[in-house]
């Protein structure tokens, strides 16, 4: 539980801060009642609170951690930049430096910019899109969870108020391997659309073919195919899951990842669509990205000494591994206590999911605050599996041992019909709903 200290920071950082936090993701409501409140320090795969309790985490910064917290080549690297400036009035070596290297390792990268979130870059491929094809319209994969904080996304969730119909409008949604929901947009819009955006993957593989029937429909029709690979990049594969699929779109987007927890995201693309926010070409001009802060010198350092650590270590091969891991005995946990009805563990061994399932024992969002509940109970930090570097065979035992006694906690509260009732707090909510 959080102590005197944490919940005194807790109720004026409320506040201060509307809801307590700067991504929604890390709010209170995301949480079990004894979470940790503030987390101080970060080392490896271990963090502390404030009050210097120390939690395995799986966490990882919502996943912008994919070496470990304070990675002394990532860290090195960005403190010898600072030592130099981090920030001038013309473009630092650094900033070329960055993008060679993205348009070595990524299949789709011809040209790239650099922002400091993954809202910037993909906001500003829908842009390109718009003014390479003359079009409004934007179709959207409904069933991925989150693209951008800014309007053209945000306008097709529950939770829109202050975004204008007219905007709303133009975002269209269609579904994850549903290739006639896709076309069928095609077909209502024609000539309409100018993008269609998409993480290649999230927990559930694309059927066969799904990913280039994706991209040839977009060619037919004209539109802008953008992969948003934020949480995919340099999980699936050191190229992104574009290199896993052999699918190469016109426009991608990193961010997460790709500095190992410092801001950096990048937008990648085909030269021709790119160029459009330069300064060299006779075209009308598009106002691209523009911020102060984009090309910040010690972030970029930190993103290339990341890249390099992930290429010269293995990082991802041993991600899979530990994933693997991780995963198969989580299931056979589920199997053995016999909660298939209610537990289910799916995904890639890079990124798994424990899902949690409604049951006349309680909604899944109240078993799931029961599980984490019990989870943060035994100091594993826990909002899904973030597997990193750092991760290894001692944390995966720790982990399993807590899930273990977690399952069995939830197995009797199940029987007893008790869920609810068993909870220290309020439930958990989802990040998308109208009201608080």
């Amino acid at each position: 539980m959080a102590g005197e200290k944490s919940n005194q920071m807790n109720k004026l950082i409320n506040q201060l801060i509307p809801g307590g936090a700067h991504t929604y993701s890390k709010c209170d409501d995301q949480f079990p009642s004894n979470a940790p409140k503030f987390l101080a320090k970060g080392e490896g795969c271990y963090c502390y609170d404030v009050e210097g309790n120390k939690f395995i985490d799986w966490g990882m910064g919502l996943g912008s951690v994919i070496l470990g917290h304070c990675y002394p080549r990532v860290v090195d690297a960005a403190v010898e930049q600072i030592k130099l400036g981090a920030n001038f009035s013309r473009p630092s070596p650094v900033e070329l430096e960055l993008a060679e290297l993205l348009v070595e390792i990524i299949p789709s990268a011809e040209m790239c910019k650099f922002a400091k979130n993954g809202s910037n870059v993909t906001t500003a491929a829908v842009k390109l899109a718009r003014a390479y094809t003359k079009r409004d319209y934007v179709a959207l994969c409904g069933d991925h969870p989150f693209f951008s904080f800014d309007d053209w996304f945000i306008g097709t969730k529950v939770c829109n108020a202050g975004i204008p119909d007219v905007i709303k409008e133009l975002s269209l949604t269609f579904r994850y391997n549903n290739v006639e929901s896709l076309k069928e947009l095609f077909v209502k819009y024609p000539g309409k659309i100018a993008a269609v955006i998409l993480e290649p993957v999230t927990f559930y593989p694309p059927e066969k073919d799904y990913l280039q029937n994706v991209q040839q429909i977009a060619n037919e029709n004209g539109a802008v195919l953008v992969f948003d690979e934020m949480l995919t990049g340099f999980r699936w594969h050191l190229s992104g899951a574009q290199k896993f699929f052999e699918v190469t779109p016109d426009i991608s987007t990193f961010g997460k990842a790709l500095g190992n927890g410092f801001s950096v995201s990048a937008i990648v693309g085909k030269k021709d669509i790119m160029e459009l926010g330069g300064i060299k070409n006779k075209k009308e001009r598009v106002f691209l990205l523009s911020t102060t802060h984009g090309a910040e010198t010690h972030s970029l350092s930190a993103a290339i000494a990341n890249i390099n650590e992930l290429r010269d270590k293995n990082v991802i091969q041993h991600i899979w591994r530990i994933g693997k891991m991780l995963q198969d005995c989580i299931k056979d946990l589920i199997d053995e206590k016999k909660l298939n009805k209610y537990f289910e563990i799916i995904g890639y061994p890079c990124r798994p999911l424990l899902v949690f399932k409604e049951s006349s024992a309680g909604t899944a969002l109240e078993l799931n605050t029961l599980f984490l509940q019990e989870m943060f109970e035994q100091n594993i930090l826990i909002q899904g599996f973030m597997i990193t570097y750092s991760h290894g065979e001692t944390e995966v035992k720790e982990t399993l041992s807590a899930i273990d006694k977690a399952l069995t906690d939830c197995s009797i509260a199940i029987k007893k019909n008790s869920i609810l009732e068993s909870l220290d707090g309020p439930v958990i909510k989802p990040v998308f709903r109208t009201y608080n």
